[in-house]
């Protein structure tokens, strides 16, 4: 497992170490800065047709998906995800050939400290975690296992060759109430349900002046509102955001263009990967002034 994240011992530690994750973020995503490109991924967004649901396709190529990428808007596919092998793992086959794998499980209220250096984590192995979540956890959120890389799982999976540079594939394994709270990444991601089901809000990118949004690294930013209970008492400007709903069944891939909100829910107990892209933006192919 990688160390657990450390908090920085002054404030003047913690700005020299998000300057230089900055300037390396930068660098491997090709951009003139980080700030750049999100403000160009925003004003893009501002020419964006506005949409009340998340269109759906069958399998597309490389090159297809590419051109409607640049689109810059979010759309589902069929026909990929389900042919993996890992489609046909179940929980249980799971449990038992991968007994032993170590994994990482987000605990406690991990909703509310989601995007906390120091929210609550526990190592364990991938039965433990699996007994973890048999017993319940009462009033608090159940145990997640987020964001993490599990080679050998994705020996199972044939990822499509959509984006020229990708990040490593992150695994989503949890029962029904795990949440991702409301947030963006300022990076393209496909992200594939492998099983169960999962509810997602989507909002634009230009629509963060009305999410109250926090930057909790120079490519992540989160949110206190909650698309499916939002509280415009404590969050009014929430009421002009574009919401949109989406479910994603088994085998279906879901692409999240780079600074687009969205908020990740388990209807059941579920499986999912992504892989974010590591270049610039495929809604900013025709804008050279975010390029080094």
């Amino acid at each position: 497992m990688p160390p657990l994240p450390t908090l920085a011992a002054t404030p003047e530690e913690e700005a020299a170490r998000r300057l230089a994750q900055e300037e390396r973020d930068a660098a491997v995503r090709g951009v003139v800065s980080i700030p750049a490109m999100r403000e160009a991924v925003k004003r893009t967004a501002r020419a964006l047709p506005s949409i009340s649901e998340v269109p759906r396709t069958g399998p597309l190529s490389a090159a297809v998906f590419q051109q409607r990428a640049e689109q810059g808007l979010p759309f589902l596919m069929s026909g990929l995800v389900g042919r993996w092998p890992l489609c046909d793992l179940p929980p249980q086959v799971l449990c038992d050939r991968y007994s032993e794998l170590r994994v990482r499980a987000r605990t406690g209220d991990y909703i509310n400290n989601a995007f906390r250096a120091d929210r609550p984590m526990q190592d364990m192995s991938m039965r433990e975690y699996l007994e973890l979540v048999a017993c319940g956890s009462g009033a608090l959120p159940p145990p997640y296992v987020g964001n993490l890389e599990l080679r050998e799982l994705n020996s199972l999976c044939h990822w499509p060759t959509y984006f020229r540079k990708m990040g490593p594939p992150r695994f989503w394994l949890g029962p029904t109430g795990t949440v991702t709270p409301l947030h963006c990444d300022f990076d393209d991601n496909i992200f594939a349900q492998i099983w169960g089901t999962k509810r997602i809000f989507l909002v634009p990118p230009h629509h963060d002046a009305y999410l109250y949004v926090r930057e909790a690294n120079p490519v992540l930013f989160g949110s206190p509102v909650d698309p499916e209970a939002p509280d415009f008492e404590r969050f009014p400007l929430a009421r002009q955001a574009n919401m949109i709903e989406c479910i994603v069944q088994p085998g279906e891939l879901l692409y999240v263009p780079a600074g687009w909100y969205h908020q990740v829910r388990a209807l059941s107990f579920s499986l999912s990967a992504n892989r974010w892209a590591r270049g610039v933006p495929l809604a900013l192919h025709d804008d050279p002034s975010v390029r080094r």
